[in-house]
């Protein structure tokens, strides 16, 4: 029974053996008090073969980290390895790791500092370290522009990354179909919004609805999540090799380098993907009993219009790929290092709310710089499909919109747009999450303790907008 003497008895069992391991007597048993503590009691590690095979592993990663081999890590050794991975780190921000493995106060990094912050981690290399400092894909929000998502090692070896690319599909799958509603009204103005008709957002949702009923607002919806999954693998592969092909005798890619793989990836993808894309329009802007289904409209596009049709807005869309990757990177990036050096005194992790708002800012900040592109691409996807538009190429459609519209017209939609980025987010990361765990998704940090002061953050607070 509950508060038995059975209960009084073990609580006081567990409290000798919490004051026993507690030697520095201040509330805490860290890693440090944990080890001396189980040899004191003759426990010993219970699997001393891997105790030291992770200690091996450690060592070699200290090694690679010092690399003036004197024997301690510094700070600009800590920004030389950041930098070798691509990643451009603050001097604040290079202390601020250091500080939080730093026990004597020298500033630098020694062996025992660092074996004992990492002993019950399971790093495998220099990438498991800065793990949530690359702004990878995972969130969807109903685009796919940006570079696919990177995996570690250990990620690759224990099948783990195809886990995370099926919780990050079916997120997006949910997502979608939670914002399909705003996503139909952005392509239905793109296309159909003017100075004339002065068509907004109330007066789309109204026609839609007029013509169709509510369980309109969802067209096009089945094949936009159906494309998640082709997407997503064609992306991840392309990625690989690419990354491969670049990288040759190096140990990491940098920046510029991971853009350009990331870049040539989701062109790739979108290549081969893209006949999707314009079914998705079509389907998007049907009109009730225009089509019976996914097929049947393809059917109909191909004898009609022929097999170039389905590749009609190609251009522009493959050239959105680069303001916009470019422009989530760089904002992200810096908003999320002006937040680290302005607010974060004691911690180099920001957080899983701010990197989630850094995420969503800079996808925001990259779709106004592609979205013209977007829009240009949209028509072209649809031209053919309305009566007395002209068929016009990417140049000649851009300075008709410009002459008949002026720059705003550029923006046509852009304001559902926007309106669906924070459900998105909200329900992706979300069913991300719960996925994960449903999956058994574990990485390089997960299942650790939480030490006191460590910079490292779980694998939950690895956000990323897809644009």
């Amino acid at each position: 029974m509950r508060g038995g003497p059975g209960d009084a008895e073990r609580r006081q069992r567990w409290g000798r053996l919490f004051e026993e391991l507690d030697s520095n007597k201040d509330g805490r048993v860290d890693v440090r008090e944990l080890r001396q503590g189980l040899a004191r009691l003759g426990g010993g590690d219970p699997d001393r073969d891997a105790q030291q095979e992770r200690e091996q592993r450690l060592l070699l990663l200290f090694h690679s980290l010092d690399r003036n081999q004197d024997g301690h890590i510094d700070v600009s050794e800590i920004q030389q390895s950041f930098r070798a991975l691509g990643i451009s780190i603050s001097l604040e921000q290079a202390e601020k790791i250091l500080h939080s493995m730093d026990r004597d106060g020298t500033m630098t990094i020694d062996w025992q500092e660092w074996r004992d912050h990492f002993l019950l981690h399971s790093l495998e290399n220099v990438e498991d370290v800065v793990y949530f400092w690359k702004h990878s894909t995972v969130l969807d929000i109903g685009e796919c522009l940006t570079v696919p998502d990177e995996f570690s090692e250990q990620e690759k070896l224990t099948g783990m990354w195809w886990k995370q690319l099926v919780a990050g599909a079916v997120a997006g799958a949910v997502s979608r179909t939670g914002t399909a509603p705003l996503d139909r009204l952005k392509v239905f103005m793109q296309v159909h919004a003017s100075k004339t008709n002065k068509l907004n957002i109330l007066g789309g949702l109204k026609s839609m609805i007029q013509e169709g009923g509510m369980r309109s607002l969802w067209r096009g919806n089945g094949i936009n999540v159906l494309k998640i999954a082709p997407e997503s693998a064609i992306k991840f592969m392309a990625y690989e090799q690419i990354k491969r092909a670049i990288r040759g005798q190096q140990e990491t890619l940098h920046v510029q380098e991971r853009f350009v793989a990331g870049s040539l990836a989701g062109a790739t993808a979108q290549t081969i993907i893209y006949p999707m894309e314009v079914l998705k329009t079509r389907l998007t802007l049907r009109r009730t009993g225009q089509y019976k289904g996914l097929l049947d409209c393809a059917w109909q596009i191909l004898e009609r219009e022929g097999p170039r049709a389905f590749y009609r807005g190609y251009l522009p869309n493959v050239l959105g790929i680069i303001p916009y990757a470019g422009i989530d990177l760089a904002v992200y990036e810096t908003l999320k290092n002006r937040w680290l050096q302005q607010y974060s005194h004691d911690s180099a992790d920001p957080g899983i709310p701010v990197l989630l708002a850094c995420g969503t800012v800079s996808s925001t900040c990259g779709q106004i710089a592609s979205y013209p592109l977007a829009l240009v691409r949209t028509r072209m996807q649809a031209q053919a499909s309305i009566e007395g538009a002209p068929q016009l190429s990417m140049l000649g459609l851009l300075r008709h919109i410009l002459s008949q519209e002026g720059v705003w017209g550029l923006y046509r939609g852009i304001a559902p747009n926007f309106m669906k980025v924070i459900p998105a987010v909200s329900i992706s990361y979300v069913v991300y999450e719960n996925m994960k765990q449903a999956l058994g998704v574990t990485s390089s940090f997960e299942g650790r303790p939480a030490l006191h002061g460590s910079w490292f953050p779980p694998p939950s607070a690895k956000p990323a907008m897809v644009g």
